[in-house]
């Protein structure tokens, strides 16, 4: 078969494929997007049913085009954010091959460009963005042995409460899918044990203004990575109309907390003794975001009403006064546990020399340290705000702009 031959390849055509597609698109380059299934697929099947977005209309899109029939207030369902990026696509006329795999991509030996081997044939590229994103593959832990009796499944995996056996349920991971997964288990009827490690807890609104406004205000979407902050969760959840994550409140409604889940034997979890403080420091991010936002609007005169009672924290339920230390999972009647424990990377078809020990990407701000390779999609890529839906769209504009400045270069012939 002849060999298909482009300026530059995307591969994925999720929120951060899309992006990069417009940027390129408007730059002049030619381009091609390749997508193993459909345009934002994981936001179709691979997150849960009643999954919204977890910021508002207004705020979690691109630029170039509105939620149709959204309140911009709204928390928009996973299908509606599926269908965004698609009609997006369309919009902008982006050259997306859905229904084809890349297998491996391998630099042209002694010339400029990439081999991309594809389930459609070959393409060579001079450059190439890997708009996979960083949740690739479910992390499930082995605590757990398979033959345990209890059926285990990633957040990935889980679709809605009718889904598990009857019984009581555990999740492990106090993110945004873990939080929200306990809450709907519960508010079903089940019995839910949550297992809370580190995590930052903004409110979901304060003072007539929702987080994410604050955050921009107060500048904090842009803030750079430091060490530790890629790897902590945050608990905000836009359910029901979007509603602050008050983990004493969970207990309250009958939720049992635990800390991190450390270790399995004979049918018992080991817990770690690190509820209380994870809770606290919980606490603590929350509250330090309230103080800034008072702060900010007694600084500009703003005329934003103000929240006493959202400062007020509350006494600590039972199960963190006297946090359970071993969970005995046929005494406690649990029947499933869900692993909200995250993702891994998983660039194996990308053979290039860009990777740390872990597998992770060597990169700055995207661009890797493989001349032509880009990454796009990344948690805290060049900012904290840089893995939401319009961060990854600014973030496609700086690669877009490397690659136009790299193209110039190479077309450089220099006056006789």
């Amino acid at each position: 078969m002849p060999v298909e031959k482009v300026e530059a390849l995307v591969v994925g055509a999720g929120q951060a494929g899309v992006a990069m597609s417009e940027h390129l698109g408007k730059a002049g380059i030619p381009h091609l997007v390749l997508e193993r299934s459909r345009i934002a697929e994981r936001w179709r099947s691979e997150r849960w049913d009643s999954l919204v977005a977890n910021g508002p209309a207004w705020h979690d899109r691109f630029p170039g085009m509105e939620f149709p029939g959204e309140d911009p207030e709204a928390f928009v369902p996973k299908e509606q954010v599926a269908d965004y990026f698609a009609a997006y696509a369309e919009l902008i006329k982006a050259p997306i091959r859905c229904g084809i795999s890349v297998n491996s991509v391998t630099r042209i030996a002694g010339q400029r460009g990439f081999q991309v081997e594809t389930s459609d044939g070959v393409v060579e590229a001079n450059y190439v963005i890997a708009a996979t994103g960083a949740f690739q593959t479910p992390v499930i832990p082995k605590l757990v042995p398979s033959e345990a009796a209890v059926m285990q499944m990633h957040s990935t995996a889980y679709r809605n409460p009718e889904q598990l056996p009857e019984g009581a349920v555990l999740v492990v991971g106090a993110g945004s899918s873990g939080t929200q997964i306990a809450e709907e288990l519960m508010l079903s009827g089940r019995k839910v044990y949550l297992s809370v490690g580190p995590h930052g807890r903004p409110p979901r609104s304060y003072r007539g203004r929702d987080f994410v406004w604050w955050l921009g205000v107060l500048n904090k979407w842009d803030a750079e990575a430091k060490p530790g902050d890629e790897h902590v969760t945050i608990a905000v959840s836009g359910a029901h109309g979007g509603h602050t994550v008050d983990f004493r409140r969970l207990a309250a409604q009958g939720m049992t907390l635990l800390g991190r889940t450390q270790a399995y034997r004979d049918g018992t979890l080991q817990i770690a003794e690190d509820l209380k403080s994870n809770i606290e420091a919980g606490d603590a991010n929350y509250l330090a975001l309230l103080q800034e936002a008072d702060a900010y609007v007694t600084r500009n005169g703003l005329d934003l009403p103000a929240e006493p009672e959202a400062h007020v924290i509350d006494a600590d339920p039972d199960c963190v006064a006297d946090p359970l230390r071993n969970l005995n999972l046929e005494e406690a009647d649990i029947s499933s546990i869900i692993w909200a424990t995250g993702f891994t990377n998983d660039y194996s078809w990308l053979k290039v020399d860009t990777f740390d020990d872990a597998g992770a990407p060597i990169h700055q701000r995207g661009v890797s340290e493989e001349p032509g390779i880009y990454f796009l999609g990344l948690p805290w890529q060049t900012r904290r705000g840089s893995s939401f839906i319009w961060g990854v769209w600014y973030d496609a504009k700086y690669l877009c702009d490397h690659i136009v400045k790299q193209s110039e270069y190479m077309t450089y012939v220099p006056k006789s």
